[in-house]
């Protein structure tokens, strides 16, 4: 890794470090201060906080760069780096999981990655209650306080899979179906934690085993995805396509057999045989 990206992936996890900070702050004390984007979708006045925080320092550190953030969007127009533009831009998600942090329930997390050309090259998921920081960078490998991670090594037929629900697609729920009634006769077992920054940390850590899900935020995935596929996994969207899962938000990700699977089930080959 170049000086110069090894000194943005520094600035990151600083700036993630700092939202976390005001992410724990506020959690549960929060009273007020809430609004709901969609049904089941919300944005709490720590949301804002946390990203005006990493903001803030991302201009101080690492100044020149653009940045999108979920709540409060990009420095110009055109999305977080994507259309094939070169210039790098910080994606951010200053809390991943509000309704977890709303309802105390501290699987809440901040993702920062540094995107180029709509593929992401450094990336950074905290969990600032958990006390977790996992980092990666294009080619240097990804990395949980400093112990290098690989994706897991099991075999389907123990696999536990991670998902998030299409609450904000339902009319999805179909091709969702699909998979989730496949993965979870093929394997172990399904999570729910409800953060998908973190369901792919997990993912890339080998806690669990894979991923799935529809419809998610370029923030919500970039750091995550970038762990994993630097932890040896592979992450697509759900036709099978290793670029468009970025710009839309369709995600499966996981070890090379797992990704196989959960691929299969997605474009309706079905299960096959399970893994070894």
């Amino acid at each position: 890794m170049s000086a110069d990206r090894q000194g943005l992936l520094a600035a990151a996890e600083a700036a993630a470090r700092a939202g976390g900070a005001v992410v724990a702050e506020h959690f549960g004390r929060l009273a007020s201060g809430v609004a709901a984007k969609a049904p089941g979708d919300y944005v709490s006045e720590v949301d804002l906080e946390s990203e005006a925080t990493i903001k803030a320092a991302l201009a101080v550190t690492a100044p020149g760069v653009d940045f999108f953030g979920e709540e409060g969007g990009g420095d110009r127009d055109g999305g977080p780096g994507g259309g094939g533009v070169p210039k790098l831009t910080w994606v951010v998600d200053p809390l991943d999981g509000t309704a977890n942090f709303l309802h105390g329930f501290p699987v809440v997390g901040v993702s920062v990655a540094l995107v180029e050309a709509g593929r992401p090259v450094a990336g950074v998921v905290h969990a600032p209650l958990l006390d977790e920081t996992y980092t990666a960078a294009a080619g240097a490998g990804a990395w949980r306080d400093g112990r290098r991670l690989a994706v897991s090594d099991r075999g389907v037929e123990r696999s536990v899979f991670l998902t998030g629900f299409p609450f904000k697609i339902k009319h999805r729920l179909p091709e969702y179906r699909r998979v989730f009634e496949g993965a979870f006769l093929a394997g172990e077992d399904l999570r729910r934690p409800g953060a998908a920054a973190l369901d792919l940390a997990w993912t890339a850590a080998g806690v669990f085993d894979g991923f799935f899900e529809l419809g998610l935020g370029p923030w919500d995935v970039a750091a995550g995805a970038l762990l994993i596929a630097e932890a040896g996994g592979i992450v697509t969207d759900w036709t099978g396509d290793p670029d468009a899962w970025f710009r839309t938000g369709d995600v499966l990700a996981g070890p090379p057999p797992i990704h196989e699977l959960l691929l299969r089930l997605a474009t309706g080959a079905g299960a096959g045989e399970p893994g070894p």
